[in-house]
């Protein structure tokens, strides 16, 4: 049973893009149910909830913890057809990536329909793909490490994105 979002006043969904494990993909949904995200869009070969025949997949499941069942998802065709369409609705499209244009992840502001887009854990996301973003936006790494796990990283900046 998909439970009313309590932010009404901001509609924030999410494009999961060639995510590669069922691990990272249940904890995105988990932490996108915690912050009150109306949809996922899965694309490329990103796991999704359900397998080819409709079971449960287990991996996600047990990281997701029910979330993919209070969160509602669906297989995303085209990205640029589902990008264009959302624009259309008013949407602006945040790709969280390293990249010479992206900005510093706490200086984004958000309007009231945010489409919020993550890729792939190692090779992130094409080039293709970030031009259709409106703005790329990366959490800035003090260590010695380049990155965050995709899901780690997605839970900071949905958090920080909407002041919670």
């Amino acid at each position: 049973m998909k439970r009313e979002r309590k932010d009404k006043k901001r509609d924030v969904r999410v494009l999961l893009h060639n995510i590669r494990s069922t691990h990272n993909v249940g904890s995105i949904f988990r932490t996108a149910d915690a912050g009150g995200v109306s949809h996922i869009y899965i694309s490329g070969y990103t796991p999704s909830p359900l397998d080819q025949f409709k079971r449960k997949q287990k991996d996600i499941a047990k990281t997701a913890l029910g979330a993919e069942d209070s969160v509602a998802w669906s297989k995303a065709g085209t990205l640029k057809k589902l990008i264009a369409t959302l624009k259309i609705d008013g949407f602006s499209v945040v790709a969280l990536e390293q990249s010479k244009k992206s900005v510093d992840y706490k200086k984004v502001e958000l309007g009231e329909k945010v489409l919020l887009v993550v890729g792939n854990e190692v090779k992130g996301m094409s080039p293709e793909l970030l031009k259709l973003a409106d703005v790329v936006a990366e959490i800035p790494m003090r260590g010695e490490k380049e990155s965050l796990n995709v899901s780690v990283a997605f839970g900071i900046a949905l958090f920080q994105l909407l002041k919670i």
